[in-house]
């Protein structure tokens, strides 16, 4: 793996810790790395109104929406530690995140280059977040 990407990798591993999961148990966190060169960081944020919380993925968009308003995302790694389990399979994005990191590529006009990872094990490299499958899209709604 690129140096680049691994050291993202590693501060996403690493992030996890702080996620906020006291109800499902399940710590996600999200880097990015951004165009201007910032790195910007979000993890996973529960509360009792389960399941109310923001998943990693969005509140990194949401972080990069508000500091750096249409920033180009180059490549974002996403990862995940179960508070009572393994982590050696690579996390993938849910649904509603899914439309989030598609809506910011359009929004962008640039493709968001993922690195899916558990703590350790397999690491999928994806090109868009396009490419995972049945995003829904403008073409749906008419």
């Amino acid at each position: 793996m690129d140096p680049k990407d691994a050291g993202l990798l590693q501060q996403a591993r690493e992030l996890t810790s702080v996620a906020y999961a006291p109800y499902s148990r399940f710590h996600v966190a999200s880097v990015a790395q951004l165009a201007n060169g910032q790195i910007v960081k979000g993890t996973n944020q529960e509360n009792a109104s389960f399941p109310v919380g923001i998943c990693a993925e969005r509140s990194l968009l949401a972080a990069i929406g508000t500091l750096y308003p249409n920033e180009i995302i180059e490549t974002m790694a996403i990862t995940y530690q179960p508070q009572d389990g393994s982590s050696n399979n690579p996390i993938s994005p849910c649904g509603m995140c899914r439309q989030s990191l598609v809506e910011y590529e359009n929004r962008v006009h640039h493709p968001i280059r993922l690195i899916l990872a558990g703590m350790e094990g397999p690491v999928y490299v994806i090109e868009t977040s396009k490419d995972l499958p049945f995003a829904f899209s403008e073409e749906d709604l008419g």
